[in-house]
């Protein structure tokens, strides 16, 4: 066996080899020999059929026998050569060139090697840290709304009139026509004005109803309602006005503090402090995901460079050409599957994509070796059941569908990145902190001609948090 091997760099080698006639013969026999031994053939004791019979029934597989193992020889034949060990190789060599000459073999591998990641920088390309301190008026704003949230409804004087915010305690009935039709009525129902828990109209037809008052709405199902038999139709619906509730008021004392902590000691600055603490987390955690990660990811693959295995990079081109494949229409799929050159330019396109993709994660696959971060497979189940349940689908169908499409693995090393890239971010916030708070040790008393300004007056003003809005029900 004639052997060649050329280390193109820290994640690429190639070799060619030129297996001899002697060789391939020999291997020949010896995997004929051992057929022999376990094949069953009519007229035979198992074992006892003539070398020249069983050559000539299982001539193929045999080939193909002698073929994989001369070709595994070449190889680890050239890792020898080229002092890579085996826990360095990335899969399988990629062959480029199989060709018989006689009873020669020729015969060219590709082969991608583990790069060498040099952490020593990372820490360096983590952008400052500045999470804003959330204002009074936000802490404030905070505890008014869980205020809302937990003061019960009471019932609106007898003059009140039904406006948005409210919430209607009604009787309604539904006609297509002079019929009524199913799921169309109920009695003593709540629903909050506003909240378009019904169809369109349906709320804003009943704003300024007085308690005991009814009336009759008209409204028009949408084209696509869920029941086919009401999609498109005007319907009339009766209505009573049993009652108006509105919000009572809440105390916001200490006694409210400990019913919302649950703790026997807790006070109103206590709350406040943990609303504080939450609203420094919403904070902190928008502008992560927002700005930092993504700044942090790009000054990484700025600093951090090094060799990348090409048959992962021409894998991961694969990846992101499926992926755009299925955005086509079906029409435009069979168009693009028919164009070489198409399909030839769009991986050129997608191969800058390809290389960031696999720098990164090699670099979070080091890190994670390097500062012990870890994620388990029973974290990945269950944030993908979490996703499934807030998007309203079924939890184990989308499991099965990630399992069937080998989507874990990608699943679980976007969860590391994430986890790596909180952790330097955390890291850098902490130092800043501390940093901050031994500034402010060191700073001298103020007097009233230097007097600092009050808390929360140099701060921008900040919209409350969204409150998430629940899921639309038509009726």
């Amino acid at each position: 066996m004639s052997l060649k091997t050329q280390r193109v760099n820290d994640a690429n080698a190639i070799a060619s080899s030129t297996i001899s006639a002697e060789l391939v013969d020999k291997k020949s026999q010896a995997i004929t020999q051992q057929f022999a031994k376990n094949v069953n053939i009519h007229g035979f004791r198992k074992g006892k059929a003539p070398v020249s019979i069983v050559k000539q029934r299982y001539a193929k597989q045999i080939q193909q026998e002698v073929e994989q193992e001369a070709v595994r020889e070449s190889f680890q034949q050239a890792l020898k050569d080229l002092k890579i060990e085996q826990k360095d190789v990335l899969g399988n060599p990629a062959i480029t060139k199989f060709e018989r000459k006689g009873e020669e073999i020729d015969v060219e591998f590709k082969i991608s090697l583990a790069p060498k990641v040099d952490l020593s920088k990372l820490k360096s390309c983590v952008p400052e840290v500045k999470v804003k301190e959330p204002s009074l008026k936000e802490i404030d704003e905070r505890l008014d709304e869980i205020a809302k949230s937990q003061t019960p409804l009471v019932e609106a004087k007898a003059t009140a009139k039904l406006a948005e915010g409210d919430t209607a305690n009604i009787d309604f009935e539904g006609f297509i026509g002079d019929k009524a039709f199913e799921g169309g009525k109920a009695e003593g129902f709540d629903l909050l004005i506003g909240s378009k828990q019904f169809i369109a109209g349906f709320e804003d037809q009943l704003i300024g109803m007085k308690k005991g008052e009814e009336k009759d709405i008209k409204v028009t199902f949408p084209q696509d309602y869920q029941a086919k038999d009401l999609a498109g139709k005007e319907a009339t619906f009766k209505i009573k006005l049993n009652a108006i509730k509105v919000k009572g008021e809440s105390k916001l004392d200490d006694e409210f503090a400990k019913k919302i902590l649950n703790q026997a000691d807790a006070t109103l600055q206590t709350l406040k402090d943990q609303i504080k603490l939450q609203l420094q987390n919403e904070a902190r955690v928008k502008l992560y995901n927002e700005e930092l990660k993504p700044k942090l990811v790009d000054n990484i693959l700025e600093t951090i460079k090094f060799d990348l295995p090409d048959l992962i990079v021409e894998q991961e081109m694969n990846i992101l050409l499926n992926n755009y494949a299925r955005t086509l229409t079906q029409e435009e799929f069979e168009k693009f599957q028919n164009d070489s050159k198409a399909i030839e330019e769009k991986r050129k396109e997608l191969e800058s994509e390809a290389q960031k993709s696999v720098r990164i994660t090699f670099i979070v696959d080091s890190a994670s070796k390097e500062y012990g971060v870890q994620v388990q497979d029973n974290e990945v189940i269950q944030a993908l059941y979490y996703e499934a349940m807030m998007a309203g689908q079924n939890p184990k169908a989308t499991l099965e569908f990630y399992q069937k499409q080998n989507l874990l693995p990608a699943v679980k090393m976007a969860m590391l990145e994430d986890r790596i890239l909180t952790m330097l971010l955390d890291e850098k916030n902490n130092t800043s902190s501390a940093s901050k708070g031994s500034e402010k040790a060191e700073k001298p008393k103020t007097t009233k001609a230097t007097k600092e300004p009050k808390e929360g007056e140099e701060k921008p003003k900040k919209a409350p948090a969204k409150k998430t809005t629940a899921k639309k029900e038509d009726k």
